[in-house]
């Protein structure tokens, strides 16, 4: 699709299996902070066929493997923005391999559930 940053961008793939494969996010949040996409242009996860959502969990998968070997990471966040309304700003479906390492931010707890502060506590 023109004007979308991943469609095709194949010279940026480091990793393919199938139909999807890995990129390096040009503005990484951490060492090694990876981009699984779909190689055809779909909006979000809810628009990829069960075909492409296989084959990204496949290539996450692989990801782990090489990020655990060249950064050594103490956990990961793994996550996706579907709709403007939830910060998606490239729609093009692309999930985030995120590194994590002790220390790297002041208090971790909470994870992607800290992306927006509950109403209610529960």
């Amino acid at each position: 699709m023109a004007g979308c940053p991943f469609c095709p961008d194949s010279a940026r793939y480091f990793l393919e299996i199938g139909t999807a494969a890995a990129i390096y996010d040009h503005y990484p949040v951490n060492k090694g902070h990876v981009l699984v996409v779909p190689k055809a242009h779909r909006t979000d996860l809810f628009r990829c066929t069960p075909e492409e959502l296989a084959d990204m969990w496949q290539v996450i998968s692989r990801v782990k493997e090489v990020l655990d070997r060249e950064h050594g990471p103490d956990a990961y966040n793994i996550g996706t923005n579907a709709g403007e309304a939830a910060g998606q700003t490239v729609f093009h479906c692309h999930i985030h391999v995120i590194p994590r390492f002790k220390g790297d931010c002041d208090s971790p707890r909470g994870g992607v559930r800290r992306v927006k502060v509950p109403l209610v506590e529960y």
